[in-house]
């Protein structure tokens, strides 16, 4: 007679038992390690874009205190450090960022397309609208960037014709020409209507974003939960708000 032998069971850890091809991936690599990457390089770029709006209320006080202040950001930390030693820093610090951000972002999105069944796929579509485009507003906020730079730092393609490069002083002082070219570039109403545009775009990835940041850290208690939440809104809203009115008062002419 022939006994049939039951099937060994898995020890009851409560864990399941990790998929073997997410075993073979580097720790690097894993979706948890991932998401940690992408909140805190995504909190990075928050902080800066919330300093940078900041930064250019200084317009509203005309062009000496624009310049001034565009001055004071290439001479930070001289001469202790060389001449724009620390703005450089800074932008490779925040292209690291970037690239971190949008490969851990896109993997995560990747996976989750690859693992998601007819039900996941349905629940998402559930999802808000600021969910489920976090990927599009990324990539206009992408597209954004390359031309905020190439329009108002290179001085190339997209930028105004009037553009003013750096200029020395007979005393060797740098002069950065921020302001005209600000309002040079806001003038035109294309560039502004696109600005305004991805000021709106980047106000709801921001806050959608900002919420996921703090899932993603671990942060529990719904009340803190609540809290961050909001303070997530209102970093998004001030950023988009603040840079928005900018663009539309230099093409109404009050900033000039």
């Amino acid at each position: 007679m022939t006994h049939l032998r039951p099937s060994p069971q898995p020890p009851l850890t409560g864990d399941a038992p990790e998929p073997r091809r997410l075993r073979r991936r580097p720790p690097w690599a894993r979706t948890p390690v991932l998401k940690t990457t992408a909140a805190l390089t995504g909190l990075v770029m928050a902080a800066f874009v919330l300093i940078h709006m900041i930064g250019n209320l200084k317009a509203y006080q005309g062009p000496a205190a624009y310049d001034a202040y565009a001055a004071w950001l290439r001479g930070i930390g001289y001469p202790l450090l060389p001449h724009e030693g620390l703005l450089w820093a800074l932008r490779i610090v925040l292209g690291a960022c970037l690239v971190l951000h949008v490969a851990a972002t896109l993997t995560i999105r990747a996976r989750g397309r690859a693992a998601r069944g007819p039900e996941l796929r349905r629940g998402l579509a559930r999802r808000g609208l600021a969910a489920r485009s976090m990927t599009v507003t990324g990539l206009l906020v992408l597209v954004f960037i390359a031309v905020h730079l190439l329009d108002l730092t290179i001085g190339r393609l997209v930028a105004p014709s009037g553009f003013l490069g750096l200029t020395s002083g007979a005393d060797g002082a740098v002069t950065a020409h921020a302001y005209a070219n600000l309002v040079a570039s806001l003038s035109r109403p294309p560039m502004a209507g696109f600005y305004l545009l991805v000021m709106a775009v980047l106000g709801v990835h921001l806050a959608h974003g900002l919420w996921t940041a703090v899932a993603d850290l671990g942060v529990t208690g719904a009340r803190t939960r609540r809290l961050l939440g909001a303070l997530a809104a209102l970093v998004a809203a001030a950023v988009a708000i603040g840079d928005g009115i900018l663009a539309v008062l230099v093409l109404a002419g009050a900033v000039s």
